[in-house]
């Protein structure tokens, strides 16, 4: 730690890109077993690993970046930043009031180029029944085969990830290291840019897997919208699916975070595995608000089903269209 107060843990790190190594995830743990926040400080040109991006923890955990004009400002959000009662806040806007708390941000910040590369993201969940033959990273695996066309290539629990993908390898150590939930970065190969988050944790239910995986499109290459669908149905019926999202974005082929503005996803799909389907009262789940009916899934007497959402990068109308979709499940 380069300062230390009552508040947080500073640290500063000189370098092209931050990833997520096992010191610091140490660091991580470190400062929230003390009860602070980590504050991590680079040059203006440092971009961070979506693994770091994925285990940032909330405020006052910050990215501060060195910047010529502002001084600081937040990598994620742009806010304009001073150090100020021991640790990187933002400035108040010269009109903020207590009702309306206001935050300039850098210019360097909102500099955005305009970019063809887009990301394609997958979130989704998983429960198994607890069992001493349970293999964890399946649902993972299959999912990258169908978008990608081939398995992942490594796995840790910090990066880089070298260890050679094994499913068996990795339950192992979750199952190590239950009933504390375990993190792991799964890595692809260098033809198509990939990166998964997965968490698995003891709950009530059973073991849960959380994954949320990237791949990285460049201009010229086309993301595999039509896999989706394909790639859900092999989810639901190979695995405990309890959820998907999909969403496309336009943002780096390589994945990496840089301290601007980044245009948010879009939406593509929605999945409700059959188990979800099961707990939404009457015929909700089948009959929605949205334009075109869902897709089922999976076998006719337990059906999943599928929401094809109207997503476009250039169009963040497919979030009304999700939320209003998220609203009718639950009967609001």
């Amino acid at each position: 730690m380069d300062v230390l107060t009552d508040k947080v843990a500073v640290i500063i790190m000189d370098r092209p890109v931050v990833a997520m190594t096992a010191w610091l995830s140490d660091a991580f743990r470190a400062a929230a077993a003390a009860e602070r926040g980590l504050q991590i400080v680079t040059p203006p040109g440092t971009t961070l690993s979506p693994a770091v991006l994925a285990n940032m923890p909330d405020w006052p955990s910050r990215w501060v970046v060195q910047d010529e004009r502002a001084g600081y400002f937040d990598g994620l959000s742009g806010a304009v930043l001073r150090w100020q009662d021991g640790m990187f806040s933002a400035v108040a806007a010269p009109d903020a009031t207590e009702e309306e708390p206001r935050t300039p941000a850098a210019a360097s910040f909102q500099e955005v180029a305009g970019t063809d590369e887009r990301q394609l993201l997958v979130t989704f969940r998983t429960i198994h029944p607890a069992h001493e033959r349970l293999v964890l990273g399946g649902a993972l695996e299959t999912a990258w085969r169908e978008l990608a066309g081939e398995p992942p290539t490594g796995w840790g629990t910090a990066e880089p990830a070298n260890l050679p993908w094994s499913p068996g390898r990795l339950t192992e150590v979750a199952f190590a290291r239950a009933p504390e939930p375990t993190w792991f970065v799964v890595v692809g190969g260098p033809e198509r840019p990939g990166l998964a988050t997965m968490r698995i944790s003891r709950t009530k239910a059973g073991v849960e897997e959380t994954v949320t995986l990237a791949f990285g499109y460049g201009a010229d290459e086309e993301p595999p919208l039509d896999a989706l669908r394909g790639t859900a149905e092999a989810l639901v019926t190979r695995h405990p699916l309890q959820s998907m999202l999909v969403q496309l974005r336009k943002a780096r082929r390589d994945l990496l975070v840089p301290p601007r503005f980044g245009a948010p996803g879009v939406p593509l799909a929605f999945v409700l595995g059959a188990e979800e389907v099961r707990s939404v009262p009457g015929d909700r789940a089948r009959l929605t608000p949205l334009a075109e009916a869902p897709v089922k899934l999976g076998p006719k007497a337990r059906p999943a089903y599928y929401y094809a959402l109207p997503g476009d990068p250039s169009d963040l109308a497919g979030w009304a269209d999700f939320e209003r979709l998220m609203g009718h499940l639950k009967g609001e």
